[in-house]
């Protein structure tokens, strides 16, 4: 009873998978590369880790739609993206573009390196510093012997 029931599962969830596919027809190969580019180089706002290629988002099903449609009216793949910029913002794009309010995308991790390498080196700086400072009196390295010498008596002892 489990079996054909996990069966018909199976089946209903390839077929509910198959519906979702979707197929446009292009005038000219030129034309489906561009849609192919421009589907991997936008992102989807919803899942925001996945380009609308990927995508089953309903916005990312739609931005599909808009940028097949946008091809078929002859437009080009710039006038795509700057609408869907407009639209959207400079997070619909994988590679924002290097302007003054996102300089802080481009150079913040460059910065951050540079901060971390230098606060590490000054962490070793001044722990060398303060091992060059340690100074050990006679009366000091004189126990420090006592002991070793009690450890190693200790040691034949036993």
């Amino acid at each position: 009873m489990r079996i054909p029931a996990l069966i018909a599962l199976l089946l209903f969830s390839l077929l509910a998978r198959a519906t979702n596919i979707e197929v446009y027809d292009f005038d000219n190969d030129t034309q489906e590369r561009t849609y192919k580019e421009l589907t991997t180089e936008l992102r989807c706002l919803v899942c925001q880790n996945q380009d609308i290629a990927d995508s089953n988002a309903e916005l990312a099903q739609d931005m599909r739609h808009k940028v097949f449609k946008m091809l078929k009216e002859g437009k080009d793949k710039q006038q795509i993206i700057d609408f869907m910029v407009k639209r959207y913002g400079d997070f619909v794009l994988y590679k924002p573009p290097f302007e003054g309010r996102t300089l802080i995308l481009w150079v913040g991790p460059f910065i951050l390196f540079v901060l971390a390498v230098w606060l590490m080196l000054r962490v070793i700086r001044k722990a060398r510093e303060r091992d060059r400072n340690i100074t050990i009196d006679s009366n000091q390295l004189e126990q420090a012997h006592h002991l070793l010498d009690d450890e190693t008596d200790n040691g034949n002892k036993a």
